[in-house]
């Protein structure tokens, strides 16, 4: 469970992160689309676990 709560902490931070640096250079700027990558691979990682986690639950 500590594991689920940090990602999603990360997630949003990121997302946070992502938000203000549009509102500050738009959405096409270099700082933007890199933010955007960071987040996908956090989204990338939390489907993942989840996904292991629903593959094989614990008893």
């Amino acid at each position: 469970m500590i594991k689920d709560d940090i990602l999603r902490q990360k997630l949003e931070k990121a997302r946070q992160k992502m938000y203000a640096l549009q509102a500050r250079y738009g959405f096409n700027h270099a700082s933007v689309l890199k933010q955007s990558m960071i987040l996908d691979e956090l989204i990338n990682q939390y489907n993942h676990h989840f996904y292991v986690r629903e593959k094989n639950p614990i008893s």
